[in-house]
Parts: C-alpha cells; structure tokens; sequence
C-alpha cells in the first residue's frame, strides 16, 4: 500500500492528493488540543526540512465529533494517528474510534517535551483496548531499536511504522541562531532515507511483522528499495510539500518497476538483484 506519513498531507484541504493513495494517515490526536509550538516551526535544509510543529491537533473530542466523520466521507480507507503522555491517553483514544482501518501508535514524536510510558507498555493498554489493528511508530533514535520492536510485538502490535523524523538543528546564516523558535525540530526528508532503510532491515529481521517504511521515498526505486529491506507498504511524507502529485506519478513508475519479488531481497545477498533503475530514470 501506498500511504502519507502522518502530518504531511490534510485531506479535507487537500481531497485530491489522497484519493491518491491507499490509505490516508490523519495528524496524531491527543486527548486534550494543542496547540503546538511558537512559530516559526518549519525550515528547509540542504537535504530535506525540519518541523517543529509539536502535535498541533483539535483533540480527541473535536476529532471524534467534526473531523472523523468529515475524513470517512471521503470515502478513502482512514488510519488514525494516535499520541498521548501515558498509556492510559493512548488507551482511552483507540477505545473510541471505529468505522477506520488501523490505528498508528505515535510512539516517537521528537517535538513533544513530556516523556511517555514505555512503547510496550502502551501498546499492550491500546491492545486491551481496540480489536482495530495495531502499527506501533518508532523512532531510530533508540540505540537499539530491535529490542523495542520486539517488545511491541510481544504484546500485541500488528505491525510497525518507521520511521520518525530525527532530532536535527538549522541555523540561520546571517546570525547563526536556530531558525526554528523551539531550537531543534525534526529531520525529515532525503537525509532521513539510509537510516530509515536500516532501521526497517534490522526491524524486519528482529520480528517478521508487516512494517510500514517512510522518509524521504521520492520515487519507485525508493520504494524498491524499501520493500527489499523488509517494508509492506510505504509511506510520503516530505515530498508531498513540493510535489503533490507524487503518489500518481510513483504509482506510474511502479506500474514498470518490480515490487513483489523484492520482499525482504536485502536479507539474502546471495540473490543478485536487478533493479529496473532505468526505468525511473
């Protein structure tokens, strides 16, 4: 499946670009609004952006009375972006929705300050919870993060998704102060790709569930490459801000690109692989 990274993509603004995907991820709800950060909370950088947004979201009342229903009238399959600071936040959320095809447990946002339970700890609360299926979403910031994935694994999750953006700063030139009000924000974009490719690879050979791959796909041999490490499905994220149009234009490039026998190709190098990279050329 061909997925939004959460954040990067607003349906109801933008119903076009994600009746181009499979699925669409909705920004993370928490129990109470937020607000988010002082602005300004977005710069580019050489190599992709950073975000600082710090889950700016209506809530879950909000979401659960305007937003769901205006988001499942498009008619497109919904999963839920879920965020709290503690299992029971997490718990409470997934118990209250249904009619939508997955909840993603937002497990490591690098915007929020307020620390959350353990990963396996909230998974396994949301697990009592919902019957709905479970991604749990890591970060690659843990210094081992196979130990996490099997952690979640054990107590329920049904997949994983990786992987969040990554703690990063920009200055700015002229007085070489952060641009961002926060400081520090979240790296996402093409600098993000041999880190989230190595945590999908080291993820998929630690659990065998169906993973979620994400940062900085931009075409059909990003998702090749992907789906080699050990992704299902994949995620756009940073590339929807400059190019709405990329799940057409890399579904067109898959349609002569192939996929399904890359599954898990990076785990067995004795197989020589012929990518199709002339055919995304």
């Amino acid at each position: 499946m061909l997925l939004n990274a959460s954040g990067c993509l607003d349906a109801l603004v933008a119903p076009e670009v994600a009746r181009q995907l499979d699925a669409f991820v909705t920004k993370t709800v928490t129990p109470l609004p937020r607000e988010g950060n002082a602005p300004p909370r977005i710069a580019e950088t050489a190599h992709g952006m950073l975000n600082a947004i710090g889950l700016a979201n209506p809530g879950r009342e909000r979401f659960l009375d305007d937003q769901l229903p205006r988001l499942q009238e498009l008619g497109i399959p919904l999963w839920v972006s879920v965020g709290g600071f503690c299992a029971r936040d997490y718990a409470e959320t997934c118990s209250a929705l249904e009619g939508i095809a997955a909840i993603e447990l937002n497990l490591s946002c690098p915007n929020v300050d307020e620390a959350a339970d353990s990963a396996a700890e909230i998974v396994a609360a949301c697990r009592a919870a919902t019957s709905l299926p479970l991604y749990a979403k890591l970060s690659a910031a843990h210094p081992d993060v196979a130990v996490v994935a099997r952690a979640v694994a054990a107590v329920g999750a049904d997949g994983l998704s990786l992987i969040n953006t990554l703690r990063g700063l920009a200055l700015n030139p002229h007085t070489l102060t952060p641009i961002l009000a926060q400081g520090s924000g979240g790296l996402s974009g093409p600098s993000l790709k041999p880190v989230a490719l190595a945590t999908v690879h080291t993820c998929y050979a630690a659990t065998q569930l169906p993973i979620v791959g994400m940062g900085g796909i931009a075409t059909a041999q990003d998702v090749v490459e992907f789906v080699a490490c050990g992704a299902a499905h994949v995620a756009l994220g940073t590339v929807l801000f400059v190019d709405p149009d990329a799940p057409a234009r890399i579904r067109e490039e898959l349609a002569v690109v192939p996929v399904d026998d890359r599954y898990g190709a990076a785990h067995a190098p004795e197989k020589p692989l012929e990518f199709a990279a002339k055919a995304v050329a």
